[in-house]
């Protein structure tokens, strides 16, 4: 989403720019041809990712050949630093100039791989408001343009309607269920998810939305027995809903986005836990708790994620009282956190004066001065690259964004 967002913002200032690199469907659909296709580079954990090494190391190797084949201007790396810093590293070795969009959070772990980016990364473009000092602390050009799910529309059916089309009880009050959008994931935090859905009970509505990267069918047969509803789309499922139950991830911050309460969960193999926590540098597993610099969200975490102790955080905050105000009051501070990058008011350093995006239909709270995360991050790579990437006409660009092959 985050690829196809951003080649749209540049393709407004520059309609001659062409893409290459690895992308998944929407990536395609906003003009990149992908090399490598980014759902086969889908992997989540440590002990997870050796068994696929020879694959993306595979696929790592068509994508640096394609470079080579027709150099391009410029690299955008974006996320998933298992894979990108080595991507990072080939062209910087070609004299290829690299921006690094959504920065790999090293602040949360491997602190000391901080040096990989200096090295390797000429600019980095960072969506979380506390990265940019971090980074640039430690010596590298990091500017924070804010998150692209902050410029988010929300939902425009109703309740009624969705609950019509999606065959759900408009009387009961609803739960989101976000067990993760991999394979893994959702093998290590459904069933604990499903067994909370069954203890809190029939008198609320159960959504499970699918995410793109999964097969429905993967969910259909545990989730029908439980009377649980599949739906398409996380963010109408979580703006119509009571409370959500969310796997740590990036859904943590589009239930952020939305407003609506939930209770944060996860878990990976003991291996991968056993060798990853001894290494985290930050005191909150969710993001939004990270964003707000406090628990605004409970965290389920590896032996604390259990079906009663879900139930008993769900309860908290599906009934009005202090707990739920406290919840969605948190959240909203939030969501200005990852909004206050957006405004004219503290331009993209460097930013030409006249912009040639157009308006944004969908600007947050109908504000003039919005500007998007995407047009903020093109601006700023517009205002970095070479010369010929801004101006000469079918200039390429690679651009990868495979999927987080880091533990979270």
């Amino acid at each position: 989403m985050y690829g196809a967002q951003l080649i749209e913002a540049l393709r407004r200032r520059n309609p001659s720019l062409e893409f290459f690199g690895v992308g998944g469907q929407r990536m395609r659909a906003a003009g990149c041809d992908t090399v490598v296709d980014a759902k086969d580079l889908a992997v989540v954990g440590i002990t997870e990712i050796l068994g696929h090494l020879p694959k993306i190391y595979g696929l790592f190797h068509s994508l640096i050949a394609e470079a080579d084949h027709r150099p391009p201007h410029l690299a955008v790396v974006i996320d998933s630093p298992a894979f990108n810093w080595r991507v990072a590293r080939q062209m910087k070795k070609r004299g290829i100039p690299v921006v690094y969009y959504v920065a790999p959070q090293f602040w949360a772990w491997r602190q000391g791989r901080v040096k990989l980016l200096r090295k390797y990364v000429d600019k980095a473009l960072v969506i979380f408001p506390f990265e940019e000092k971090f980074y640039r602390d430690r010596g590298v050009d990091a500017t924070f343009v804010g998150h692209p799910l902050a410029d988010m529309a929300m939902p425009t059916i109703s309740r009624e309607e969705y609950a019509a089309w999606n065959k759900v009880d408009l009387r009961k009050p609803w739960v989101s269920l976000m067990p993760g959008s991999r394979v893994k994931e959702v093998r290590m935090n459904l069933p604990t998810i499903l067994d909370a859905a069954s203890q809190l009970g029939p008198e609320y509505e159960y959504l499970l939305p699918v995410a793109p990267t999964l097969d429905p069918q993967l969910l259909r047969g545990s989730a029908l027995s439980r009377g649980i509803t599949l739906v398409s789309e996380a963010i109408p499922a979580l703006h119509h809903s009571r409370a959500a139950v969310v796997a740590s991830g990036t859904a943590t911050v589009e239930a952020a986005i939305v407003g609506t309460p939930f209770v944060m969960v996860y878990r990976v193999s003991p291996l991968t836990y056993a060798l990853g926590k001894p290494r985290i540098k930050v005191p909150y597993f969710a993001m939004v708790n990270l964003i707000a610099e406090e628990q605004v969200v409970p965290e389920l975490v590896q032996h604390d994620f259990t079906a009663n102790k879900v139930v008993g955080e769900l309860r908290r905050i599906l009934s009005d009282g202090p707990a739920r105000s406290r919840m969605i009051e948190g959240l909203a501070g939030v969501r200005a956190r990852l909004r206050s990058a957006n405004s004219t008011e503290s331009p993209v350093e460097n930013e030409p004066e006249n912009r040639t995006a157009a308006p944004n239909a969908d600007q947050p709270e109908g504000r003039a001065d919005y500007q998007s995360t995407a047009d903020r991050a093109a601006a700023a790579i517009l205002a970095f690259a070479p010369s010929e990437a801004s101006t000469v006409p079918d200039t390429s660009s690679v651009a990868t964004q495979p999927p987080n092959l880091d533990s979270k």
